[in-house]
């Protein structure tokens, strides 16, 4: 029996994954064994790495929202607490964003929670030297 080649599929099939490739260096690029291996590991690290930034965007927002609530003599934690007990509900992507635009609307969310935000008993003695 005759062997039966891709033919025009095949060359498409190619051409389409080493257009995927185009980035990349060395016989990543111009290979299609090479090619086709960097792209499946390509969306593999793509569709990790969506899952990967959601949580580093939460660390970012609290670590800002710490920031700012440690500066009005809380912190992080006693201000969650003290936000969930007074039935204040924002989320921490609106907090961060209100902790490094607007100050003086933050210590406002502070003072709502039933926090005084002067007293510093709370908040840990700063670092370092």
């Amino acid at each position: 029996m005759a062997r039966i080649k891709g033919g025009p599929k095949g060359h498409l099939r190619h051409k389409k994954v080493l257009k995927i490739t185009k980035g990349q260096r060395g016989a990543k690029h111009s290979l299609f064994k090479r090619a086709n291996e960097a792209a499946l590991k390509s969306q593999w690290y793509a569709t990790r790495d969506r899952r990967v930034r959601k949580r580093d965007l939460r660390k970012l927002w609290i670590t800002r929202i710490n920031a700012a609530a440690r500066l009005n003599g809380t912190t992080y934690s006693s201000l969650m607490a003290a936000l969930k007990k007074a039935n204040i509900s924002l989320n921490r992507k609106l907090l961060a964003d209100l902790a490094v635009r607007n100050p003086v609307e933050f210590r406002k969310i502070v003072l709502a929670a039933g926090l005084s935000g002067d007293d510093t008993t709370d908040a840990p003695p700063p670092r370092g030297k």
